[in-house]
């Protein structure tokens, strides 16, 4: 199943309805870093700020949803910070709710005036949150039965959980009319535009650690002719490279085989009997040698420093590689960085491959949670669209049904009588 086969037109938009008086659950995904307690980034608040504002100002009632972490997880915490955040740049009270579906959370929810917020505690505080299930399922969740006779409209703007079928993303999905938010709007047109675009040369970049997510894409991307090169960096690349025949160094196998990663070098080895000139794969990298940066050509004889030291990063010469090929495409897909690029030594590779796509003429979609660091923290322009989901956007471009998207058109159908304006 290809993506396009899903992502038609039949979808709710948030201009659709009336909202005045009107009771909404917001489902986003505001799922941030933390760091000693304390949130340090407001991306993904402030992508959802045009959903939330234009619900405001058309006088509804806003109840809004997102997780945090996963349980047992160092940053899985309550929403008392994300009220405040949201509060702060929305210049109005948005109000903590310790509470998801109790009789307290009801109570508050009913007692909204028309154009005011609160968001609701830590989604995943419930055990119905937390697994995958199908859409008939969720729809049966005491989430979904106690808080739908209170909802008139359901507006979904998490497209970074765009992949995962759970009852506060699908299972209103029946029970009342359900919308995308301006991001998620955004974010289809983007990734859809990308994918079923018919100039060449396509171009996929494919960094990080998410290994199988990324094979997968590769395969999908070139059995349907949607690519035309596979660029590949961090361990993504290193499978790939192994798959080639290289070696790698006992330090290094030794780290991929820890992480689960060696398994995945007959598939990349299978993906490349297929498509081998169409797969590039870095030709030098770069390892932390006594403190420094020390670049390695894979055919030198220096490549005996692979088997102490780990692989941090890919060397200049791919870089320049890469950016030939950068510069003459017409569609760019990324999404992963080139290596550890936390370290300014060691980020090279990504701000170089980052600012290559962003100097491209090519229309050009980035996503992928430490990819969006990167280029905010090296302030990387001219990239067209940035996810917020690189999750998400991996399994569209594998060709994989996105369980939201699925609702969106099932709501569509059910609901379309309904459209007011």
């Amino acid at each position: 199943m290809l993506p396009q086969d899903f992502i038609g037109d039949m979808m709710f938009k948030l201009t659709d309805f009336d909202y005045y008086d009107k009771t909404v659950f917001l489902r986003v995904d505001l799922n941030s870093p933390v760091k000693d307690g304390r949130i340090i980034s407001d991306a993904r608040f402030r992508g959802v700020l045009p959903t939330i504002l234009y619900l405001l100002e058309h006088d509804a009632k806003v109840v809004i949803g997102t997780h945090q972490s996963k349980p047992y997880k160092g940053d899985y915490i309550t929403t008392k910070q994300h009220a405040e955040i949201l509060s702060r740049l929305l210049g109005t009270n948005v109000e903590y709710v310790e509470d998801v579906f109790g009789k307290y959370a009801r109570d508050k929810i009913k007692s909204l005036n028309p154009g005011e917020a609160l968001i609701l505690e830590n989604l995943r505080f419930i055990a119905e949150e937390i697994q995958y299930k199908p859409i008939e399922e969720c729809e049966k969740t005491f989430f979904v039965k106690k808080l739908s006779p209170l909802i008139d409209y359901v507006v979904n703007d998490a497209f970074a959980a765009a992949h995962r079928s759970q009852p506060s993303l699908v299972g209103f999905a029946r029970v009342k009319p359900m919308t995308m938010g301006f991001l998620m709007e955004r974010e289809i047109k983007a990734i859809r535009k990308a994918y079923e675009s018919t100039e060449s040369p396509k171009v996929y970049v494919l960094g990080g650690a998410k290994v199988e997510d990324s094979l997968k894409v590769a395969q999908n991307a070139l059995k349907n002719s949607k690519a035309d090169f596979i660029l590949t960096g961090g361990l993504v690349g290193h499978v790939f490279t192994l798959a080639k025949g290289y070696d790698l160094g006992e330090a290094n196998i030794e780290f991929m085989d820890k992480k689960g990663l060696v398994k995945f070098v007959d598939l990349a080895e299978e993906i490349l009997n297929e498509f081998y000139p169409q797969i590039r794969t870095p030709v030098d990298f770069a390892v932390d040698y006594k403190g420094e940066r020390l670049e390695i050509d894979l055919l030198s004889d220096e490549k005996r420093f692979f088997d102490e030291y780990l692989i941090l990063d890919i060397g200049s010469r791919t870089v320049e590689k890469y950016r030939e090929i950068l510069q003459k495409a017409k569609i760019i897909v990324a999404n992963g960085p080139m290596g550890v690029f936390e370290r300014e030594e060691f980020a090279i590779g990504t701000v170089g491959v980052f600012r290559s796509i962003g100097e491209s003429p090519a229309f050009s979609v980035v996503g992928g949670g430490h990819s969006i660091a990167s280029i905010y923290q090296y302030n990387i322009k001219g990239i067209n669209h940035v996810s917020t989901g690189g999750g998400a956007m991996l399994a569209f471009f594998a060709g994989e049904k996105l369980p939201v998207l699925e609702a969106f058109k099932i709501s569509y159908e059910k609901f379309k009588n309904k459209i007011k304006k």
